[in-house]
C-alpha cells in the first residue's frame, strides 16, 4: 500500500475541508482509536480511513484484517499529514471520515437535553457526554449551539454521540413537541421566580441549558412548565454550564 507524503494530495486536501463547518454537509472526521471503535460499533458507515504506517498493525489488531480489506478504504499517510487533518496538538495516528445519519427524536421518551445558544465547543461536548451517562433519551440543539460535528465538541463527546440521538431543531418546532408529548420543560435560570431542582420531581422532562453569559431567552422561559435553579450557599455568582447540567442531570 503506497504511503501518501503529500499534504497537497487531492484526497488529502479534500479531507481537510472537513475541518471547516461549511463542508460537513455530508460527512465529518472523527480522530483516534477511540472513536473510530465506537463508530463501528454504532454500525456508522466509514467513507475511509487515514492512518500513519506505524500504526496500521493497532488498527488491524482493533478491527480484524479481512474487515479492513474488505468493507473499509484504508490510506496509508505520513505523521505530517496526518497531522494536516487532526485537530488536536497530538494526533493519535488515525483520522476516519464519517457519514452523517439522519437523526430523529422519540418523544415518548422520558428525559431531554437541550442545549440553546451553547457556543463553547467543550461545554457542548461535555453535557452530551454526560446526558449520555445520566441516560438521558436525546440531546436537542437549539439556536446557536456549537457545531457537533466540529473536531473539538468531537473530542469532548468522546464517542457518546454514537450512543444517543442529537437533533438539532428549531426552538418552536422543538417547544411545541414537547407540549404535544405531555413533556415538562425545565428551564434553568436564577430569576426570583425559579424554584431549587432539589423539590423537582418529573417523570418526563425535558432541560434546557442556556448560553455561558446570557443564559436561556426569553422563548425558552415562556415555554417552561417550571424554573429551576441550583442553591450556592458560597459565593461564587454562578457556576459554568457544563458543571451545572451535570449535577441537574443526575439528581433530576
Amino acid at each position: 500500500m503506497e504511503i501518501i507524503s503529500s499534504k497537497d494530495n487531492k484526497k488529502i486536501k479534500e479531507a481537510r475541508k472537513l475541518l471547516t463547518k461549511k463542508y460537513r454537509k455530508n460527512s465529518y472526521l472523527i480522530e483516534g482509536f477511540h472513536l473510530l471503535e465506537e463508530a463501528l460499533k454504532a454500525g456508522r458507515s466509514i467513507k475511509q480511513i487515514f492512518v500513519e504506517e506505524n500504526k496500521l498493525t493497532k488498527l488491524t489488531e482493533m478491527i480484524g484484517s479481512e474487515k479492513l480489506l474488505t468493507d473499509l478504504s484504508v490510506n496509508l499517510v505520513s505523521k505530517e499529514v496526518l497531522k494536516s487533518l487532526a485537530d488536536s496538538e497530538s494526533p493519535q495516528g488515525l483520522i476516519a471520515e464519517v457519514t452523517k445519519i439522519e437523526e430523529v427524536i422519540d418523544f415518548s421518551a422520558a428525559k431531554f437535553l437541550l442545549l440553546e445558544n451553547v457556543q463553547d465547543p467543550g461545554n457542548v461536548g461535555t453535557m452530551i457526554r454526560t446526558a449520555d451517562a445520566a441516560g438521558f433519551s436525546a440531546v436537542i440543539l437549539l439556536g446557536e449551539t456549537a457545531d457537533i460535528y466540529s473536531p473539538k465538541v468531537m473530542r469532548s463527546m468522546q464517542g457518546s454521540n454514537f450512543h444517543l440521538p442529537l437533533v438539532r431543531m428549531a426552538k418552536e418546532d422543538c417547544f411545541a413537541q414537547l407540549k404535544k408529548a405531555g413533556i415538562s420543560i425545565l428551564t434553568t435560570t436564577l430569576s426570583a421566580n425559579s424554584v431549587s431542582y432539589k423539590i423537582i420531581n418529573e417523570p418526563h422532562f425535558a432541560l434546557i441549558m442556556g448560553n455561558e453569559g446570557a443564559g436561556v431567552s426569553d422563548e425558552a422561559v415562556k415555554a417552561a412548565d417550571k424554573l429551576v435553579h441550583i442553591d450556592m450557599p458560597g459565593q461564587a455568582e454562578s457556576l459554568n454550564v457544563a458543571v451545572a447540567a451535570g449535577i441537574l442531570m443526575f439528581s433530576l
